[in-house]
């Protein structure tokens, strides 16, 4: 019985670009296909992104991680009811349920600086491996600049907007949300965090700074660290957040001119 003939993979000639990214680039070619090897690891990029997008948040697992930090820890949720309903209405996410908020209202928080949320987002898998490590540290070197905390929150079902109702319930004047991001299939661990001056119901994207893809092989935790101590410094100097707004080493100005 003769044996089916091997059919040789071609290399790609963008394959020393590879070693600069993890996109699927130079992936090569058998015949007129990608390579088997390729393609199985395709569909299990998007398994693990479909996987992250359903993960939960660790509520036990964050307050038991972040219990040395000293800060009183609550859970709450948006309007969205489960997981199916935050997918197809992302205005629920963005808004405290009616429990949540009373919830929050009746701690009648003393007003503070610092108001540290963490939500599931599109990814809690994200959440659950970074967060932890970002915010002791976060706290580590903001309790060291002299910063005040309000309780830490954590949010299920929750998108980035919900931010603006808890900070502005605990009388915080400034929030900072760690989420997890939408997966990528080469990246469905991405964490991002946000930051919001002044936040109050109603605000709107250009008034937050970002910082996206933080983990292992992309932004890592401790230079994400330093990244947002720098924002947080310049938020309060300048009263502000946002498209004003840019992380600077120091060397440029960081507020951006308008018009």
């Amino acid at each position: 019985m003769n044996k089916p003939k091997k059919i040789a993979t071609e290399t790609d000639d963008w394959q020393a670009l590879k070693s600069y990214t993890a996109a699927r680039i130079a992936l090569g070619r058998t015949g007129v296909s990608i390579p088997l090897r390729e393609s199985l690891q395709f569909k299990l990029a998007h398994a693990h992104a479909k996987d992250a997008v359903y993960s939960c948040l660790d509520n036990s697992g964050l307050q038991e991680a972040l219990a040395d930090t000293e800060l009183p820890i609550y859970s709450v949720y948006s309007q969205a009811a489960n997981r199916d309903i935050y997918l197809q209405r992302p205005d629920l996410g963005r808004l405290l349920s009616e429990e949540s908020a009373r919830q929050l209202h009746d701690l009648n928080a003393s007003p503070s600086q610092l108001s540290i949320i963490i939500a599931d987002g599109l990814s809690a898998s994200a959440v659950n491996t970074y967060a932890p490590l970002v915010i002791r540290n976060l706290i580590d070197a903001a309790r060291l600049a002299g910063y005040t905390f309000a309780p830490i929150t954590l949010v299920e079902q929750g998108r980035v907007a919900i931010s603006d109702d808890i900070g502005h319930i605990l009388q915080a004047q400034l929030v900072i949300m760690l989420i997890g991001e939408r997966p990528g299939l080469s990246s469905f661990d991405s964490m991002g965090a946000y930051l919001t001056y002044a936040p109050q119901p109603g605000l709107t994207d250009e008034r937050r700074n970002c910082l996206s893809n933080i983990r292992d092989q992309g932004l890592p935790p401790a230079v994400a660290v330093s990244k947002l101590m720098r924002l947080i410094d310049s938020a309060f100097r300048l009263q502000l957040t946002g498209v004003s707004l840019k992380d600077t080493d120091g060397s440029e100005p960081d507020r951006l001119p308008i018009g």
